[in-house]
C-alpha cells in the first residue's frame, strides 16, 4: 500500500513539473498572442479592448509583408538545397565506412555547437573575399548551413532504425537500385524526410544572427525587421506580426504531426 501511494505521489509530482514547464514555455507565446488583439496605441497586457486592427496594419505594410515574404522563399529554397545535401550525406555516413567518415561527421553536425555570431562574422569574412557579401547567394550559403545539421541528424537517425532486410529482398527479387531506392527506401523514409524538412524551414525561418550579418541589398528577413522595428517603436504590430510568425511555426508543426508523427522526430 505505501510502494503504491509513494508511486501515485511521484507521478502526480512528475505531471505537476511537466505542466509547469510546458506552462513556462507558452506563457511568453499567450502573452504575444492576446497582446495582439488590443485596441489601444501601445503593446501591453492585458489588453485594452479587442480589436483586429493591428493585424490589418501588419498585413497592410510592406516592410513586414516583403520581408515575410523573403525568409519564406529563404527558408524554402535552404530547406529543399538542404535536404539535397543531407540525404546522400546521411546515407553515406550509415551506409559506407570510409575514411575521415567521423570528422565528415563532425564537420556536417559542428555549425550545432558552433556560436552564431562566431560562424556569422566567419561568414560575412569568407564572403566578402569571393565578392559575395550582401548579395541572396550569400545568405542563402549561411542558412544553408545552419539548417544542414538538423537534416543530417534527423535523416541519419532515420536510416540507423530503417530496416535495410526490406532493400534486400528487393534486390533478391532483381529490382535494379534506382527501383529499391524509389519505391522502397524513399518510401519508408518519407517520415524522417519531412522531419527533417520542417526542422530545417523552422531554424531557417526563424535564424536572426546569420542574417543580421549576410543580410543583403535593404531585403531583409522577417526576424531582422521586427528587431529592427522594436529598437524605435513599440506598438501592437509587433504583436500582430509575432502571432503570423507563430502561426507558420505551429502549421509546419501539425504537418510533421500529420504526416510522421512526433514519434518520429529524432
Amino acid at each position: 500500500m505505501q510502494a503504491g501511494a509513494r508511486d501515485k505521489a511521484m507521478a502526480v509530482t512528475g505531471l505537476i513539473l511537466r505542466a509547469s514547464v510546458y506552462i513556462t514555455l507558452a506563457l511568453p507565446a499567450v502573452i504575444v498572442v492576446i497582446s495582439s488583439f488590443t485596441a489601444g496605441e501601445s503593446l501591453r497586457f492585458p489588453p485594452e479592448g479587442f480589436s483586429l486592427k493591428w493585424y490589418k496594419a501588419a498585413v497592410n505594410s510592406e516592410p513586414f509583408m516583403t520581408s515575410l515574404w523573403v525568409s519564406v522563399r529563404l527558408a524554402c529554397i535552404s530547406t529543399v538545397l538542404s535536404l539535397l545535401i543531407g540525404l546522400p550525406a546521411a546515407f553515406a555516413l550509415d551506409r559506407y565506412a570510409f575514411r575521415g567518415k567521423e570528422l565528415f561527421r563532425t564537420l556536417a553536425l559542428s555549425p550545432l555547437v558552433v556560436p552564431m555570431v562566431v560562424l556569422g562574422l566567419g561568414l560575412l569574412q569568407f564572403m566578402a573575399w569571393l565578392g559575395w557579401n550582401q548579395t541572396f547567394w550569400s545568405l542563402l550559403t549561411g542558412h544553408v548551413l545552419i539548417t544542414l545539421p538538423y537534416v543530417v541528424r534527423t535523416l541519419t537517425a532515420g536510416f540507423f532504425m530503417f530496416d535495410k532486410r526490406l532493400e534486400q529482398a528487393a534486390m533478391n527479387l532483381r529490382a535494379t537500385p534506382w527501383t529499391v531506392l524509389r519505391r522502397i527506401t524513399l518510401p519508408l523514409l518519407a517520415p524522417s524526410v519531412i522531419s527533417a524538412g520542417v526542422f530545417a524551414f523552422v531554424a531557417s525561418f526563424g535564424n536572426i544572427t546569420i542574417s543580421v550579418f549576410l543580410g543583403f541589398g535593404g531585403e531583409t528577413t522577417l526576424p531582422v525587421q521586427i528587431f529592427t522595428y522594436v529598437e524605435h517603436s513599440y506598438d501592437p504590430i509587433l504583436a500582430a506580426v509575432s502571432t503570423l510568425v507563430i502561426v507558420v511555426t505551429l502549421t509546419v508543426i501539425a504537418i510533421v504531426e500529420k504526416f510522421s508523427g512526433m514519434d518520429n522526430i529524432v
